[in-house]
């Protein structure tokens, strides 16, 4: 149900799977920015009125101070202060929390300033002195529009049953156009980006939109396999090659054939490995582990890495023959605090998976939880987001999402005292996989970034994770 007006009552009954809503029993909160104290007041007392919660500060800083440190719905904001302006305050509020609605006030003769604000991102503009009724109208609306975004699921295009690309933030919409401006070539694409930031779905994306996509599109993840077995995965091998090779088995480039082949974490493979995978892009062709038979192969190779080749290259730990060859078009995948304007259209497509996944009947997630969502920095990107959602709906116990039910470090980052996970280890092994499992939350997942932290290589993390039966 929902009241005429904003700030009774303002709930969504659940629908199968979920919405993102302002809980009935919170009051509407508006950050009031002037620097005319007698302007504030009245403000106050007006909003006091109509059932509104608001908050004031004094200047811009000020204003920037209090949406790092809770939510709001939104914020009614003077272009002209002292201090800091209204539009520098502006583009600040938005690098913190791009979600909330911003409405300028400014005198009849500063319009331009307002227009040059609306093309900088607020919501709308309001002329001094205020009509008080186009003042109530303009912040619904604007709440409204906030509302609708989060309740929307216009996240972006679906590529088959892969996944999706979601986002409509201009980092994520450059990357579309280059995707769908590269796809129908046969160019080989390195696909650079930080841990979980989705690179495989920009892999599939390609694949899908370019003139292979009704052939196959082969997975290969070269840090998952030792050198040995990574050669026989993309090769095949004969029988009898090896021990346990009882019977002919094709590699990952002919299951590929007349399709695309994926390798992800390009730049974990050894010296050897790639001057192997160096002579089969130059010869498109390849034998099999202990064969003689030359196989030709027609695939295109698309590859993801999280490190800079570039600098690998200069290192000397990657060939820069192989890196100019696999180097044809370079598309980057930004990381989420990068494109913060789509962590509630991600949020809100996660929140609804697990909730249908999970049969959770949920009704949505708290504003304070939304707040902390949209500014926290996440180290591990979408991965760390979308484990985050999961573990929020399966631990939430009301009807919405809040902060007590996301992961601990979020929470002490927020400055929630949340409880112990777990208790004292007594064992060395035991000390050792509560320090993986913290350096994992810390790192939001990222098991390269974990790895480093702990010194030990990605590997040795991978074979602890695997013995220590960690998820």
């Amino acid at each position: 149900m929902a009241q005429g007006r904003l700030g009774r009552q303002w709930t969504v009954e659940y629908t199968g799977r979920g919405k993102v809503v302002v809980p009935a029993q919170a009051k509407v909160n508006i950050l009031i920015v002037d620097d005319e104290q007698v302007h504030r007041f009245m403000l106050r007392s007006l909003f006091a009125e109509w059932g509104w919660e608001a908050t004031e500060a004094d200047d811009g800083s000020t204003a920037v101070a209090a949406v790092e440190q809770g939510p709001f719905d939104a914020i009614l904001m003077d272009v002209r202060m002292a201090i800091m302006d209204g539009m520098e305050a502006l583009r600040r509020i938005h690098a913190i929390n791009p979600a909330i609605p911003v409405v300028i006030m400014t005198a009849f003769s500063s319009v331009d300033s307002a227009v040059a604000a609306i093309k900088q991102g607020a919501h709308d503009y309001l002329t001094k002195p205020l009509d008080f009724d186009r003042l109530r109208t303009t912040l619904e609306v604007a709440m409204g529009h906030r509302q609708r975004e989060n309740d929307s699921l216009d996240i972006g295009q679906p590529f088959g049953d892969d996944g999706r690309i979601i986002g409509k933030s201009i980092p994520m919409q450059e990357l579309w156009e280059m995707i769908v401006h590269v796809a129908p070539t046969e160019a080989t694409v390195l696909i650079n980006g930080e841990s979980g930031t989705g690179k495989e779905l920009v892999a599939v994306a390609l694949h899908h939109k370019s003139q292979r996509a009704k052939g196959p599109l082969v997975k290969v993840n070269c840090a998952a396999l030792a050198e040995t077995l990574l050669e026989s995965e993309l090769f095949g091998h004969e029988r009898g090659a090896f021990t346990g090779a009882d019977r002919r088995r094709e590699g990952r480039f002919v299951q590929a054939q007349g399709g695309t082949l994926f390798l992800d974490e390009i730049g974990e493979t050894s010296p050897s490995m790639q001057a192997k995978l160096l002579r089969v892009l130059q010869e498109h062709e390849l034998q099999r582990v202990g064969g003689q038979e030359t196989i030709k192969v027609n695939v295109r190779i698309l590859c993801a890495t999280n490190r800079d080749l570039a600098e690998e290259v200069a290192k000397g730990r990657f060939r820069e023959d192989l890196y100019y060859r696999l180097n044809v078009v370079e598309l980057w995948v930004p990381p989420l605090r990068e494109r913060q304007g789509d962590i509630p259209l991600l949020t809100n497509y996660f929140f609804r998976s697990f909730a249908e996944k999970n049969s959770r009947l949920v009704s949505g997630i708290s504003p304070e939880c939304m707040d902390v969502l949209n500014r926290y920095p996440w180290p591990g990107n979408v991965r760390e987001l979308e484990h985050s959602i999961e573990r929020g709906v399966i631990l939430m116990r009301g009807d919405y999402l809040d902060i007590g039910a996301l992961p601990l470090v979020i929470q002490r980052w927020a400055g929630v005292n949340a409880p112990k996970e777990m208790e004292e280890p007594s064992t060395l092994k035991e000390a050792e996989k509560v320090l993986i499992l913290k350096t994992l939350e810390e790192t939001g997942g990222n098991r390269s970034e974990a790895a480093r932290r702990l010194q030990i290589t990605r590997k040795t993390l991978l074979n602890k994770i695997k013995s220590y039966h960690i998820g």
